[in-house]
């Protein structure tokens, strides 16, 4: 059994993750925004003792309760992090598809989310990381933040926080194997997956990209097996291989 700690439990993918590792019969201690109460659409069905999961609401890394909550998960061992922040349309805001529909609030949401969120936790986790022994820490991106790789330009805002993340996510893994040489920081693509997230952008996909997002938390879990230390502030797809930046 190993102890997870889920960031941003409640999003689609989140909340995933949170029920796939359950049924493997891991640990697991998850953050969110939200209450369990409210992040459950249909009656959770409990098929885990109540000690495996450990729901935490907080609204931030710089809420005056995450010090205490951070403490309390690491006082034992965790061996894997995932952070599962993520936003991409909303309030009236959708991707851009010219730089002419780009907005200073959209912009500002887009970074707060997609950035500053993760950057605070990895910025609060960093003294637990350094010395927990061969920990593995994903943050969910995306494809489209990866520079190299854009050949269709627009969706703005997301490009540019992605992108910010990436870099977030090498600068930090570069700092942390200062200190921990075992531990694994690395960017996710989690792939196009069924939740709130895609929705109004399912429709002309592929037949078979889209994934339930089971599926995924079931794929992503298979990555953290696999990622090893050298792959550290990487961008890795959710089939395990290295994306470019």
């Amino acid at each position: 059994m190993q102890h997870w700690l889920i960031l941003g439990a409640s999003g689609g993918i989140g909340f995933a993750m949170v029920q796939q590792l359950l049924a493997q019969g891991h640990r697991v201690s998850a953050i969110s925004r939200q209450p369990l109460s409210t992040t459950l659409s249909t009656p959770f069905e409990i098929t885990h003792t109540p000690q495996a999961l450990t729901w935490y609401t907080l609204a931030s890394a710089d809420d005056t309760a995450a010090p205490s909550v951070l403490a309390e998960i690491f006082a034992s061992k965790v061996d894997a992090i995932m952070l599962c922040q993520g936003w991409l349309h909303g309030e009236g805001m959708l991707p851009e598809k010219s730089i002419k529909q780009l907005s200073r609030r959209a912009l500002a949401q887009s970074y707060e989310i997609n950035v500053i969120h993760p950057a605070l936790y990895l910025q609060a986790l960093l003294p637990f990381l350094a010395k927990q022994e061969a920990i593995k820490v994903a943050v969910l991106s995306a494809k489209v933040g990866s520079i190299s790789d854009n050949q269709l330009g627009g969706w703005y805002s997301y490009r540019m926080a992605k992108a910010a993340l990436n870099m977030l996510v090498k600068s930090s893994s570069i700092e942390l194997a200062r200190y921990n040489k075992t531990a694994v920081l690395f960017s996710l693509h989690p792939g196009t997956t069924d939740s709130e997230l895609s929705a109004p952008f399912q429709k002309n996909l592929p037949q078979g990209q889209l994934r339930s997002a089971a599926d995924t938390a079931s794929r992503l879990i298979a990555v953290f097996a696999a990622v090893t230390p050298e792959q550290s502030g990487a961008l890795i797809n959710w089939d395990g291989t290295v994306l470019p930046f």
